[in-house]
């Protein structure tokens, strides 16, 4: 964990506010560099809230499009997000790719919803199961990350066809979500589109010692996927050995039959040289008659042996060009056999060293994730037992977001932080169990709420009804909670309880950014015009002058 500096105020089980300065070195500080791959997504509330069914629809639809035929380049999806089924079975030395791209109006806007989309679209085009399915795209997404810009990499690994349709500013994937939309292409190498199943997608290149060394340097250290990944490369590794077994046995049949094709040549040249000696016989015979009937010209019989031998040599002469013709059939045949032969033990020796490379890399993968998983529980156990404070940590001072997180008290390290990152205001409260602060951005489906999180998991367990101003102050007052929030053009004064109930809305607007000072049973503000409203406490209407 890298080590901070920062001002913890610590809680106490009264309400209080945490506010957080400037830190040494953030968790996210190195998203993006070549040391670190930290996916920064938008956690904060949505305005509009996609099913997880409508999600998968996304990679499902493109999906079925390419898997009417593998075999064949194609494109499918529209100008949010599409794919290129990129291969050319015509260049044997590298690797063919699908190319999903976000297009520029995409609102894809964390990583776990793209996963999903590239697993829907995994499970679609090639019959992956979800759960195989989802543990290649965590992969995948890695994989893009690490070799993000990287164009040489990607040329000299994927095939031309591949290689023509990435540009060095846009392949890859960026770890900011707000880099995604435009910007965004996503290699996923293929190995075996033909037979498809399991092996369709290259596991030893997504998985490569880049990806996983990324991967360990998680709190958790991926742990989970990466044994997902091992199981997926072991049941590889049992059907390339079974392909191997069967291609085994049919290299040992073509074998075979190459060795009968090897006696039925031998066969045929053995008739073609005896029919050619016979021939040569009867021609010398036909030339001897021939010459001696040409010195007798009157007899008769001499004519006709010469005659009877001439027909006897062209008739011999056939039949060793027969015999010839038969020959050089049946050595094509061999040669076919035998370029058969080759190819079934090339298959059974293929098969066999993809069998033994997936089970190597899964064995060695196996001690790596003990050696991981010890670890983890290790630092749990630390962590556990260690003191302990909350804090929020300053993640873009431009547009003043934070986020919580939770601090080792003896080291200052950070135990746990939480996936929202969008905390307005540098402010947040204790409220019951939870943390109570205004969160969001007003981007793509993004919406500034009220919202509650949780102390043990960090992540947000509820949101508000209501939009929140961007601008707006949080002012707790005992069990209530003061803020502005938004209708239309419109501002208004809101108070919520702990559980984000609204109690009361003013009827007065307000300035979104308002101050909000609370003085006994009055609460001071400034109003849409610019002036001082001194509102009730009680019911938030303006003091009766």
């Amino acid at each position: 964990m890298k080590r901070i500096i920062f001002f913890i105020q610590f809680f106490i089980l009264t309400a209080f506010i945490i506010s957080a300065v400037e830190v040494d070195k953030s968790e996210l500080q190195s998203a993006g560099s070549d040391e670190t791959i930290v996916f920064i997504n938008y956690t904060g509330p949505h305005s509009k809230i996609d099913s997880l069914a409508s999600i998968k629809g996304i990679g499902s639809s493109m999906g079925s499009e390419i898997s009417k035929n593998t075999e064949k380049s194609a494109r499918s999806g529209n100008s949010r997000y599409s794919v290129i089924h990129a291969v050319d079975p015509s260049e044997k030395s590298k690797l063919d790719a699908d190319i999903i791209i976000i297009g520029s109006e995409a609102t894809v806007d964390h990583i776990n919803n793209l996963r999903h989309i590239i697993a829907a679209y995994l499970s679609s085009a090639y019959g992956y199961s979800e759960k195989d399915a989802e543990t290649l795209s965590v992969f995948i997404t890695v994989y893009n990350a690490v070799y993000r810009g990287k164009l040489a990499d990607f040329q000299n690994k994927y095939k031309k066809i591949v290689s023509d349709s990435l540009s060095a500013s846009r392949c890859g994937l960026s770890v900011n979500y707000k880099d995604w939309p435009g910007s965004s292409q996503i290699v996923i190498p293929l190995f075996d589109v033909t037979n498809g199943g399991l092996s369709t997608i290259d596991t030893s290149v997504i998985s490569d010692s880049q990806v996983v060394k990324h991967m360990q340097e998680d709190d958790d250290k991926n742990i989970e996927s990466r044994k997902d990944m091992v199981d997926i490369k072991e049941r590889e590794a049992e059907q390339a050995t079974e392909k191997a077994r069967d291609s085994q046995k049919n290299a040992v049949q073509e074998q075979k039959k190459l060795n009968d094709e090897k006696e039925k040549t031998a066969e045929a040249q053995k008739e073609a040289q005896s029919a050619q000696k016979d021939a040569e016989k009867a021609n010398q015979e036909a030339e001897e008659a021939r010459a001696l009937a040409d010195a007798n010209p009157q007899d008769k019989e001499l004519q006709k042996d010469a005659e009877a031998k001439e027909a006897e040599a062209e008739e011999k002469r056939n039949a060793a060009e027969e015999k010839m013709e038969a020959y050089q059939e049946q050595k094509a045949a061999e040669e076919k056999q035998q370029k058969s032969a080759e190819e079934a033990k090339q298959t059974a020796s293929e098969q066999q060293a993809v069998a033994d490379k997936k089970t190597s890399e899964a064995q060695s993968e196996r001690k790596e994730i003990a050696k991981d998983q010890q670890e983890v529980i290790k630092q749990e156990i630390a962590n556990a037992s260690a003191p302990s404070a909350y804090a929020i940590q300053l993640v873009d001072e431009s547009a003043l977001l934070s986020g919580l997180v939770k601090i080792n008290t003896n080291t200052g390290d950070v135990i746990k932080s939480s996936p929202v990152k969008v905390i307005r205001n540098r402010t947040m409260y204790k409220a019951g169990d939870n943390f109570i602060a205004i969160a969001g951005e007003n981007s793509g489906n993004g919406a500034v709420k009220l919202v509650l999180l949780s102390s043990d998991t960090m992540e947000i367990t509820k949101e508000s009804n209501e939009t929140a101003a961007e601008k707006s102050v949080l002012i707790q007052d005992g069990n209530e909670f003061y803020c502005v929030i938004q209708d239309g053009s419109d501002c208004y004064l809101a108070k919520y309880d702990q559980e984000l109930n609204l109690k009361l809305k003013s009827s007065s607007k307000v300035k979104a950014a308002t101050p909000i000072t609370i003085s006994g049973q009055h609460i001071i503000v400034s109003g849409a015009s610019g002036g001082i409203l001194l509102l009730e406490k009680s019911d938030l209407k303006e003091t009766v002058k």
